[in-house]
């Protein structure tokens, strides 16, 4: 049974890792933390931050914002506690930090825990290497207004991992609208909107002589990052120390690479 500590409980996506954890046979929440150190809907402690915690959890699960980013690897290396990011809207300097902690304890770190989205990844790429060179790229992201970071991470690891498949020659244009141009032919557009409670919608678009293809993924509910989160956790509390991803996860689920 594997005892999963989770950072950010009191939240929105917190309960929802709660409730995805009860319901299954594997692995339990063995604690909360958050600054609200209420325990009003859960049956674990919650405490202010993780080094006050008096549970050892085998694994970590982070669903609270960046800044609570140094206390938790802080403690994550002085107990050796393995730990899964879900967080959005890291620095460079932050993610950094992330894969130098990787060299010393088990890390799990994507910018997307569904198992759809990074399906769309890899379609995208099968598509870029059929029609790169020949078809512009545009990616569409679309949030809730609550939503702080735009582009969201999702879009960015989109674009990376299809620039990646095109040897990177692609440059990334966010503010379109300012630039009194043709559209250069290396370019991926990467465009956000924020509105009402959308849970999450990507999209991209290869745009081509007189043919378009679209490649979609919209999230119905936020249970599909929890159920993934979940997965990550347990995958990652058997792993030696490193940096691992939905790859490794998905390869190891359903011998997916």
């Amino acid at each position: 049974m594997v005892s999963i500590a989770i950072s950010g409980a009191n939240g929105k996506m917190g309960r929802v890792v709660n409730s995805v954890i009860s319901e299954r046979n594997d692995c339990q929440t063995a604690a909360g933390i958050d600054f609200l150190d209420t325990n009003a809907y859960s049956g674990f402690p919650v405490y202010r931050s993780p080094g006050e915690m008096n549970e050892k959890p085998d694994v970590i699960i982070d669903f609270s914002h960046p800044n609570s980013l140094e206390k938790l690897l802080d403690y994550c290396l002085s107990t050796g506690t393995p730990i899964v990011f879900a967080t959005t809207g890291y620095t460079e300097e932050q993610i950094s930090g992330i894969k130098k902690a990787s060299q010393q304890i088990p890390v799990f770190f994507t910018f997307n825990m569904s198992l759809g989205i990074n399906l769309l990844i890899k379609l995208s790429n099968i598509a870029a290497e059929v029609l790169g060179g020949q078809f512009d790229i545009e990616i569409i992201e679309k949030h809730h207004n609550q939503k702080i970071d735009a582009p969201s991470g999702t879009a960015v690891m989109l674009a990376n991992s299809v620039n990646k498949t095109l040897n990177d020659k692609y440059q990334y244009i966010y503010d379109r609208h300012s630039q009194r141009k043709r559209r250069d032919k290396n370019e991926i557009g990467i465009h956000a909107v924020r509105g009402g409670t959308i849970t999450g919608e990507h999209e991209v678009i290869f745009a081509g002589r007189d043919e378009i293809i679209s490649l979609s993924h919209s999230a119905a509910s936020k249970e599909v990052f929890a159920v993934g989160a979940v997965n990550a956790a347990v995958f990652l509390s058997e792993k030696a120390a490193g940096l691992y991803d939905m790859e490794a996860l998905l390869t190891s689920l359903y011998g997916i690479c």
